[in-house]
């Protein structure tokens, strides 16, 4: 962890509003970004984090910087805000069971040199809930699927089905776009 967030923690859990400030500025705009891809818009992403800075503040004292990184810890956080805004939302009617999945090939690389970050999150927000979780989650993240399909209550094969989906959707978006 680097020196900045270890002494902006410790005068955060000290009652420091100032470093607390400052801890969120250090990290708002990764944090923001990270929302906007699981949310479907500029406000969803917002709601997001809104609900994600109130646990990472709110569980602070929970972080242990022997364990990994803030920027990793509190990723997880906000990606679990996320789940649980969109499970507010109704996103699980989105999941297909299906036992195995297409095989999954990966975006040309053509295409992504041509694309700006804010162009591919805008694409990933067009697709449908349960495609951009997994995507999202697996791509993104660096979730397992063993892990997706545990915290997402689905099945692997869903997981995988729903990334070779996801991957097939985005390929389809940026191939009209370019």
């Amino acid at each position: 962890m680097n020196n900045d967030d270890q002494f902006l923690i410790s005068k955060t859990l000290d009652g420091d509003k100032a470093a607390m400030q400052m801890l969120y500025e250090q990290h708002e705009r990764h944090w923001f970004r990270l929302c906007l891809r699981y949310g479907k818009s500029r406000s969803e992403a917002q709601d997001i984090m809104q609900e994600g800075l109130v646990m990472v503040f709110r569980d602070l004292k929970q972080f242990d910087a022997s364990r990994g990184e803030f920027k990793s810890w509190s990723n997880r956080v906000m990606v679990n805000a996320a789940l649980r805004f969109l499970k507010k939302h109704q996103w699980q009617q989105s999941f297909e069971d299906l036992e195995t999945a297409e095989s999954e090939a990966d975006l040309s690389e053509s295409i992504l040199g041509k694309i700006t970050a804010k162009e591919l999150v805008q694409v990933i927000q067009q697709l449908p809930s349960g495609y951009r979780i997994i995507f999202n989650m697996y791509e993104m993240e660096g979730y397992a699927h063993q892990e997706i399909a545990e915290i997402l209550n689905i099945s692997i094969g869903t997981s995988k089905s729903q990334l070779s989906k996801a991957k097939k959707a985005l390929r389809q978006k940026l191939e009209v776009l370019f």
